[in-house]
């Protein structure tokens, strides 16, 4: 099978201007995978299941990553000059940034025609708020349709073209996603029908008070 970056430059070849690239994994495992955009992701998929010597007709897993917004400190050397007349200094100025972050969902392929891989795939969001739309995998890869549910329920990734695309272990009507990192564990449980253990320490918070025993009749 191909290197991911021979699979990179044999998909650029077909696709010049796609985008790709690709993502080293530094364990020893070293799976390294493909980054594509968004845009020419569901094309590629075709190409990487349709092409004679690639036949990657297997999606086994679809998974999440929430990749939070990160404060990068930059560090550059300034050359000041010294007041009293000596050498210059080199000294060192530090500034701060934030890094937007994101959504990300990984795709495992593999061929069972040519039994090979896995090739890894990677699609990332514009950010974790307002533009979390990727394209769907499904139409390609049957296999992705449960699996990408649970990544829009889990993580809040909206999958466009997707067949049926709705919570698989929330209920509807939830709110929020609980796979995300800032995910806040509810303080209500009232919706257990059969609390228990620590669920049930916490769900007694929101039980009514108990009535007050009626005063017993003075003689």
């Amino acid at each position: 099978m191909d290197t991911v970056e021979q699979l990179r430059d044999r998909l650029l070849a077909r696709f010049p201007g796609a985008g790709i690239t690709v993502v080293a994994n530094p364990s020893p495992a070293a799976q390294h995978s493909l980054l594509l955009t968004a845009a020419t992701a569901r094309d590629l998929a075709l190409f990487l299941r349709d092409e004679p010597g690639l036949q990657f007709d297997q999606c086994s897993n679809v998974t999440g990553v929430d990749w939070p917004d990160k404060e990068i400190v930059d560090t550059t050397k300034v050359t000041l000059p010294d007041p009293a007349g000596g050498p210059p200094k080199v000294v060192e100025q530090k500034s701060k940034r934030v890094e937007p972050g994101c959504l990300e969902v990984v795709y495992h392929l593999y061929s069972i025609a040519l039994r090979h891989g896995p090739v890894i795939l990677r699609l990332r969001t514009a950010n974790r708020t307002d533009s979390v739309t990727l394209p769907s995998l499904t139409p390609v890869w049957r296999s992705c349709e449960f699996q990408e549910r649970e990544v829009f329920d889990l993580f809040g990734v909206v999958f466009a073209g997707h067949p049926d695309l709705r919570r698989i272990l929330m209920w509807d009507g939830y709110q929020d996603h609980p796979m995300r990192r800032d995910y806040v564990e509810p303080d209500s449980y009232e919706w257990e029908p059969t609390p228990h253990g620590e669920v049930l320490a916490k769900a007694r918070q929101h039980y009514p008070a108990p009535a007050a025993a009626p005063e017993a009749p003075k003689p």
